[in-house]
């Protein structure tokens, strides 16, 4: 019996494992990539990107910042999951590059698509992954055929989309300041085009969360909750059974909310994912992306660190995936 117990708890603990590093990298098939990349993750990977990614440079910079050109520390030689290759720990150079002080948000999409008339993949699919705890409680029940492969709090609903979150019936109205979620790689590098913009470089946007700071943890050091205080919107409880919302919210929060860092960006920790231009080692229809989301918890999905990667496939779209935009200097 003992030994029977104790196998038991072996591979439910592997289990556990395995979906923490696999939530994060949820496909639209409802799948989730457990393939090992062939390629070791380093500064040759990091620095490739989509070749039409320049842009002019006639776009608003008003909530925008300038990074000057510097050479950072990418990466960590204390990586927490391996196989989302965090490190090594190197040195990345950087041009100079505006970067959106907040995360795209609900209000600027849709002046995007009132002018453009675009649809989202999402639209064009049907379907978007919304987290469980956003269905009412009542209604799981006929969703149990639904759920994501090894993930099983992702819902994939018909009728979900950026404009309808929580699917048919709900509405952004109330939530035009905050970001953007639903979107694909490609409606964000879409909309970042029509705004003469283009997405990040993953160390573009690495280099701006550590905002000068050396091997920190988090955007503003490594303490999680300096002072007592929430800096981020992340998951606070037991994930994914109890979200108390310490941080006053069960979801996404408005894009200027919580303590810009030292750049003056706000939530380059926490609140949704944000997608950059660089494929998953060389994977074209795997993108890298960064932040962590408000579902994330040291426990689980300890990716709102910094140096911390995920990625999902450039179609896909969930409740906790948006993005923000940059731009050249010249």
């Amino acid at each position: 019996m003992y030994l029977i117990l104790l196998y038991l708890t072996t591979v439910l603990s592997i289990s556990l494992i395995y979906a923490s590093d696999c939530g994060c990298h949820l496909n639209r098939n409802s799948q989730c990539s457990n393939e090992e990349p062939h390629n070791k993750y380093s500064k040759t990977f990091n620095e490739g990107g989509d070749s039409d990614t320049k842009t002019c440079t006639s776009f608003d910079k008003s909530d925008m910042v300038l990074i000057e050109a510097a050479t950072f520390e990418m990466g960590t030689d204390k990586p927490v999951f391996e196989s989302d290759h965090e490190g090594p720990a190197r040195n990345v150079s950087v041009d100079s590059f505006y970067l959106d002080k907040f995360e795209v948000s609900n209000g600027k999409f849709s002046e995007f698509v009132l002018k453009t008339g675009y649809k989202t993949e999402a639209e064009e699919f049907g379907d978007s992954f919304i987290f469980e705890m956003l269905v009412p409680e009542s209604e799981r029940e006929k969703y149990k055929d639904f759920r994501a492969v090894q993930a099983p709090w992702w819902i994939k609903m018909k009728g979900v989309t950026w404009k309808h979150p929580e699917g048919e019936g709900s509405t952004i109205n109330d939530r035009l300041d905050h970001p953007v979620i639903h979107v694909s790689w490609t409606d964000a590098k879409k909309y970042c085009e029509f705004v003469g913009k283009r997405l990040p470089t993953e160390a573009e946007w690495e280099m701006a969360c550590r905002a000068g700071l050396r091997q920190k943890l988090y955007p503003w050091g490594n303490k999680l909750t300096p002072k007592g205080e929430h800096w981020a919107n992340i998951w606070q409880g037991d994930f994914p059974l109890t979200n108390t919302a310490e941080d006053g919210y069960l979801s996404t929060a408005p894009v200027d909310s919580f303590p810009a860092n030292k750049f003056g960006l706000h939530h380059m920790a926490g609140n949704v994912w944000e997608w950059t231009q660089d494929n998953w080692l060389n994977d074209p229809d795997a993108k890298v992306k960064k932040g962590g989301s408000y579902l994330c918890h040291e426990s689980y999905c300890w990716r709102y660190r910094c140096a911390a990667r995920s990625f999902n496939t450039k179609d896909s779209s969930a409740g906790n995936l948006g993005f923000r935009c940059a731009g050249d200097v010249k």
